[in-house]
């Protein structure tokens, strides 16, 4: 899993790049990235599979903000991205959420 983060000059947004790996994630059919960002909900933001069975997707975040979020692996299994800025204890049960700072 990756995170690549590309600041840009003329505006207070950061474009995020999550990428997580077919070797993370197996055969899986989807992945969707849930967190702050889109209100923790889990078919808002689908990310697109890739000729090499990876899954990635670009989001624009406002910068100077910290967003917590965990990918949803065909709907059923979640996952912290193994690259995360950091990591926050969850408010569901005993898993932590991945942290972006940006």
């Amino acid at each position: 899993m990756s995170t690549h983060k590309k600041y840009l000059k003329t505006k207070a947004i950061c474009k995020a790049r999550f990428t997580m790996p077919k070797q993370a994630i197996g055969d899986a059919k989807s992945v969707n990235i849930v967190g702050d960002f889109n209100h923790w909900d889990v078919n808002a933001t689908p990310m697109k599979k890739l000729k090499n069975g990876a899954f990635s997707i670009g989001l624009d975040l406002p910068v100077g903000k910290e967003y917590q979020f965990r990918y949803l692996i065909d709907g059923t299994k979640w996952e912290n991205d193994w690259a995360a800025d950091k990591y926050v204890p969850s408010s569901f049960g005993d898993a932590d959420n991945s942290v972006i700072v940006v």
